[in-house]
């Protein structure tokens, strides 16, 4: 990680008739980190993701991609920069795995620069990194969750792009698969932002963003942002940090704050 910006975002918001699902977003990502996403649900964590991408166009504020104001960009141009791993990217065509690693390729190709070996080259090379190339003449539907959760990002990782941005890429795997998802986003070379539940899986992150109610609430490294207060007025819980016995990471005991 350096302190070299990726995107810049300020004064964000973005709201649907009339109703404000996020508001005065500041972040600035850093080149090489990763950072997490967290807050309860509804506080805005898949909008400013899709907001990010370029999907969404905020009510309001301004987001720098690498220097240059997204909305004066070409959708193509973002899409070579940027891509997002949403929760339910699904398809009901019958594909294999290697067809829908190849379709993370589309932003490059154009009628004067055609399919060739480059794509042929970045689709292998993706599989390769999810250690999926063994499948690759499987076809979708026959697939697990955590081994389409893996195509999904061999998918992006075709795409080539310099920003990943991933919706609770661990939603409904078990704890093996997650764990499993997160190394491997770790080794990709990519600035890379996750939205997610589990508070232990927002530890192994450079940075977390904390949302409430669509606002950003604290950013920062996990330990000095994870506070018992935060985590009490974000997430009604009373936390606090235990070390390891092993001497791993430290890990947070929860208890909820009973309504009188």
């Amino acid at each position: 990680m350096n302190d070299i910006s990726i995107l810049d975002a300020q004064g964000i918001a973005w709201a649907v008739k009339g109703h404000t699902i996020i508001s005065d977003i500041d972040i600035c990502l850093r080149e090489g980190e990763t950072l997490g996403l967290i807050g309860p649900n509804g506080s805005g964590k898949s909008t400013l993701l899709r907001i990010m991408a370029g999907l969404l166009k905020p009510t309001s504020g301004n987001i720098c991609l690498k220097g240059q104001p997204m909305q004066r960009m070409a959708r193509r141009q973002i899409a070579r920069l940027v891509t997002l791993v949403s929760q339910q990217a699904e398809t009901e065509d019958r594909i294999t795995v290697r067809d829908a690693v190849e379709l993370g390729r589309t932003p490059w190709l154009t009628a004067l620069n055609p399919w060739g070996a480059n794509d042929e080259a970045a689709v292998t090379q993706a599989l390769q990194a999810v250690n999926m190339e063994a499948m690759s003449t499987r076809e979708w539907s026959t697939l697990s969750g955590g081994e389409r959760q893996r195509v999904h990002i061999a998918r992006a990782h075709a795409q080539s792009p310099e920003l990943l941005l991933l919706d609770e890429p661990t939603n409904h795997l078990d704890i093996h698969h997650q764990l499993a998802i997160l190394d491997l986003v770790k080794t990709l070379p990519v600035t890379a932002v996750i939205a997610l539940h589990d508070i232990h899986h927002a530890l192994r992150c450079d940075r977390i963003l904390v949302l409430k109610a669509g606002k950003k609430v604290a950013l920062g490294p996990p330990a000095n942002t994870l506070t018992s207060d935060l985590m009490r007025h974000v997430f009604s819980v009373d936390a606090r940090m235990v070390p390891d016995p092993a001497g791993g990471a430290s890990l947070i005991s929860f208890q909820r704050i009973h309504s009188t």
